[in-house]
């Protein structure tokens, strides 16, 4: 069941950004290269919830206001709108206007969400809940691919790891560092950690940027990531378990001490 209505005796408080701004067309900060209007303008708005701008239970400007701001049509405020609601941040009633649900609700399964979350000022809390999940899916995970990978999928995971070692700039090694993972949770034979997999990218990506940067060994981490590969290689479930899972700790200390 829904909760009740937002109360429209109270007048939600206004970001910060648009009294920073008030009444300045941004027609090209919501554009995004290749994009449509309205997704260009939902990923803006998206960014602002996602971000705190506008908190849970914020009435969001009309579209006349949005129209205003953003130099758009009202149609594409109206089709931004709908896929906000269809990603769970918003909701909407005649005569109300739209409004932020709860964050718990928000489906941050989403690959546009998910790019959001990663992007928020709160980075720590993303970061350990970013590991939390990788604890409860990767080790388990990991083993599964030691039983049931195939060649071609441990020539994938070997690829990822050979040129995670070799790359020269941290935008090669995160990229090669986020195939790894993801070549490994294919290999588990799992169809449900599949697209999974896919949904998370973005946030390996977010998490292997900060992670690559802050740590003092490169070396050392990509020891940890070849004991994963040689132990799934040779079909080791157990070892590829703990494998992951010093890695996981390994990971957890450069969050911590960053």
């Amino acid at each position: 069941m829904r909760d009740a209505k937002p109360n429209k005796e109270r007048s939600p408080k206004k970001p910060a950004s648009a009294e920073r701004q008030p009444g300045v067309r941004r027609s090209d900060a919501a554009r995004i290269p290749g994009a449509s209007v309205h997704t260009s303008l939902a990923s803006e708005i998206g960014l602002r919830i996602v971000r705190g701008d506008y908190p849970p239970g914020t009435i969001l400007p009309n579209e006349a206001k949005w129209s205003e701001t953003f130099s758009v049509s009202r149609s594409a405020v109206r089709e931004a709108i709908k896929m906000l609601m269809a990603k769970s941040l918003l909701a909407s009633r005649p005569k109300i206007g739209s409004w932020v649900e709860p964050k718990e609700r928000w489906n941050l399964l989403d690959r546009d969400v998910l790019a959001w979350y990663a992007t928020s000022p709160d980075r720590e809390v993303f970061l350990k809940t970013v590991q939390e999940f990788r604890h409860i899916i990767e080790p388990e995970a990991a083993a599964f691919a030691a039983m049931r990978r195939t060649d071609e999928q441990m020539a994938e995971i070997s690829q990822a790891c050979r040129e995670m070692g070799e790359a020269t700039s941290l935008q090669e090694r995160t990229r090669a560092d986020t195939r790894f993972h993801l070549a490994i949770l294919r290999a588990s034979g799992n169809d449900l950690l599949v697209p999974l997999g896919v949904l998370i990218e973005s946030a390996f990506d977010h998490l292997f940027t900060f992670t690559t940067r802050a740590v003092d060994d490169l070396n050392h981490v990509q020891k940890l990531h070849e004991a994963i590969e040689k132990n799934i290689r040779l079909q080791r479930p157990d070892a590829a378990r703990a494998a992951v899972r010093k890695l996981l700790a390994n990971t957890d200390n450069v969050i911590g001490s960053a």
